[in-house]
């Protein structure tokens, strides 16, 4: 099972761990400051450094069996078992990813429907929602979802028992996809006193960090399903 260092700490960019498993261009490590590909959030890209300073892309990270994290390298890698590497993410990429993360959690505050689907990207994110008949106005959606942005509430991550998840199954926002089980406990993100669920993803420490953003667009995705997209505001951020 792979060490998941990104979940004590997002804002890790650098790590030295030792290789475990290489099947091709595929390699796994002890630890990891990469995320895995999962629940709409990309995997990370980024490099891994061996021995004499010899750099290696990481083009995507994605999830292997029984806990471990698979690290997608250029195929004359050259690694082996045993080889110590620095680890180094694509920060940018990855710091997007987190910004648009939680700005998709403060969309689920204010419009508190079920989640049908969603992808994060660098430059847009978007959720799905049954929203029924229920219509929305683009600007004032902006509006709200900035004001939140502003508060600048703290976000957190903790722990909470399988249990304690089935007994409050109104925590779970996504309908479609739940929270992994079998490990006995379950990963919950907290924004200020206005969020509260689910989440294993990689998320800013403040909502301000976001940074201005705006609704791009909100699309009918069958009888009851909206689609709402999110980007940033060029115009105020440029």
């Amino acid at each position: 099972m792979t060490t998941l260092a990104f979940l004590d700490d997002a804002y890790l960019q650098q790590l030295a761990t030792v290789i475990t498993v290489v099947d091709g261009a595929w390699v796994e490590t002890e630890a990891t400051v990469f995320y895995a590909m999962g629940g709409g959030q990309p995997g990370d890209s980024g490099s891994f450094t061996g021995a004499a300073g010899r750099q290696h892309r990481v083009l995507d990270t994605r999830k292997g069996e029984a806990g471990r994290v698979c690290h997608q390298l250029e195929d004359d890698h050259g690694l082996r078992p045993g080889d110590t590497v620095i680890q180094a993410l694509d920060w940018p990429r990855r710091y997007a990813h987190m910004r648009m993360h939680t700005a998709l959690h403060l969309l689920s505050v204010a419009v508190p429907f079920g989640v049908t689907g969603g992808q994060i990207g660098a430059d847009k994110g978007r959720l799905d929602f049954d929203l029924g008949e229920t219509s929305l106005d683009k600007e004032q959606l902006s509006s709200q979802l900035n004001a939140l942005i502003a508060a600048n509430h703290a976000v957190s991550a903790g722990w909470i028992g399988e249990a304690e998840l089935d007994a409050n199954p109104e925590l779970v926002k996504t309908m479609a996809v739940k929270p992994p089980r079998g490990a006995g406990r379950i990963r919950m993100v907290t924004i200020g006193d206005i969020d509260y669920q689910p989440c294993g993803g990689t998320h800013v420490a403040r909502t301000a960090e976001i940074g201005p953003i705006r609704v791009l667009s909100i699309k009918n995705r069958g009888a009851r399903n909206r689609r709402i997209t999110l980007g940033w505001d060029e115009e105020t951020t440029s």
